[in-house]
């Protein structure tokens, strides 16, 4: 609950008007939620080698509740993400539906060439055929999923179906990843924005042999394995501090110095 929690924090300061549903087993028994956050439970296979194929089918059902009118239809949202827990949002995102007023879907990618997409940010447009051209788009990433990659259904198998579905679009230049700089793409009838990781989806180094310095400008920092414990260091730090996000993000760098056991 410690990361919940932070997780919903950092919400707070950069998105305060923003709401947060926690998408969870129905067998989840929440001791206490945040006062900014809902419960929603959601139907499937929650098993540890089964989690990332059922992320999956939890967004494309949230996706099909908001459609039927089952989650807030009389509220015009702008933007939904999908995020994992273990990340702080650290400054206003209403820029993206502003200069990006066409997309559908919106992914986070990087250099990487057997992983290039990171599914622990994904965005969506709040308009009815955004997120009708995105429940289509992360089932067919669904589909791609159950078929090629379930000896990947622990870890990391949504990520390959993501970097297979676009790769393998016509006239998709791969290539593009290599430059961080936001693009928008046509894929599967969607028009897809990817952002740079390096400010929208950027991980903290964990190693003093892996520091590179830190863009000035990221958005959303990533917490990912053992830099968790970054995260409560971060927010405890900014908490207790009258500093802003740069002085935060200072200190990580300076803890992430050291690699961490866990």
């Amino acid at each position: 609950m410690a990361i919940l929690n932070v997780f919903a924090n950092f919400i707070k300061v950069a998105l305060p008007r923003s709401n947060i549903f926690i998408l969870t087993d129905p067998a989840a028994n929440f001791s206490a939620v945040p006062s900014n956050a809902v419960v929603m439970h959601i139907p499937g296979d929650y098993s540890r080698n089964n989690l990332m194929l059922q992320r999956i089918k939890s967004y494309i059902d949230f996706l099909e509740a908001r459609l039927s009118g089952h989650i807030g239809k009389q509220n015009q949202i702008d933007l939904f993400i999908f995020t994992d827990s273990d990340i702080a949002v650290v400054d206003d995102l209403s820029d993206i539906v502003e200069n990006y007023p066409d997309f559908h879907i919106g992914l986070t990618f990087r250099n990487n060439k057997d992983q290039p997409l990171n599914s622990g940010f994904i965005l969506v447009r709040g308009t009815d055929e955004a997120i009708s051209k995105a429940k289509v788009f992360l089932e067919e990433v669904l589909e791609v999923y159950k078929s090629m990659f379930m000896k990947a259904a622990r870890m990391l198998g949504d990520q390959l179906a993501l970097a297979w579905i676009v790769k393998n679009q016509p006239l998709f230049d791969a290539q593009r990843f290599r430059n961080p700089k936001a693009f928008v793409a046509e894929v599967h009838r969607a028009q897809v924005l990817f952002l740079p990781c390096a400010i929208y989806n950027w991980t903290p180094p964990e190693g003093s042999g892996q520091f590179h310095g830190m863009p000035e400008d990221v958005k959303v920092i990533h917490f990912k394995g053992s830099r968790k414990r970054l995260m409560l260091e971060a927010w405890n730090f900014f908490n207790s501090h009258p500093i802003d996000f740069s002085d935060m993000m200072c200190l990580i760098l300076k803890s992430g110095r050291a690699k961490y056991d866990f």
